[in-house]
């Protein structure tokens, strides 16, 4: 979601020097690691105690509230939720993030809300292992013979291209957060610069398949 839909570097940035300095370590050295991965994985190696998810959920509960303003839409991402939502196409949100930060977030942005949602509490692994992933496929309804077309993953994070990729998936890579070689190296399937690039063309009413136009996709 945090740099796909949303980018709240600003707001993640805040909040991880203000948790930096309450556990004594540099927090350049915390965001470093900390993009696209579960706060839960993070405090692991610098405050073993804090890594519960009682903690976690309420730590990130606070962002939207604390840094609202900090945040912006990525381009585009509204106006291709809405045309999802329209077409009733199945879709999902797949983040790293609690439950608390992922419904707080949309809240503040006011950004159409998922049927399904998979969140970090809900994997014993997160990214860039594929469970997380696997279990948006199940919570969708997507069996091998519906997905025969390709399930497609947007995503803004190596770790998050890699765990796409060991479910199975195609992934489209926005570089909104990290460099076009950083996401190339990670193996994703396309790159765009924002989601104003990436277009909901159509839902075939027989075979149920789902048209997505990509433009402006990075060469090698």
């Amino acid at each position: 979601m945090d740099g796909t839909i949303v980018d709240s570097t600003d707001a993640v940035i805040k909040h991880w020097q203000k948790i930096g300095e309450e556990l004594g370590f540099d927090p350049e050295v915390i965001l470093r690691t900390a993009h696209g991965r579960r706060s839960i994985d993070t405090l692991a190696l610098y405050d073993p105690s804090k890594a519960n998810w009682e903690y976690v959920s309420y730590m990130e509960g606070l962002i939207p509230r604390q840094y609202g303003t900090d945040a912006v839409e990525i381009p585009g991402a509204r106006r291709l939720l809405a045309s999802l939502e329209g077409a009733c196409v199945p879709w999902a949100i797949v983040t790293s993030g609690t439950r608390s930060l992922v419904t707080g977030w949309l809240d503040v942005m006011k950004l159409p809300r998922p049927k399904n949602l998979v969140v970090a509490e809900d994997v014993d692994v997160g990214k860039p292992a594929p469970d997380c992933y696997l279990l948006g496929k199940d919570r969708l309804g997507l069996s091998a013979e519906k997905a025969r077309g390709g399930i497609l993953v947007i995503e803004d994070s190596p770790a998050g291209v890699q765990a796409g990729k060991a479910a199975g998936c195609k992934v489209i890579a926005v570089a909104t957060t990290h460099s076009i070689g950083q996401l190339r190296e990670a193996g994703s399937d396309w790159i765009v610069q924002d989601l104003r690039d990436v277009i909901f063309s159509g839902l075939d009413s027989t075979s149920g398949q789902i048209h997505i136009e990509i433009h402006n996709a990075h060469e090698e």
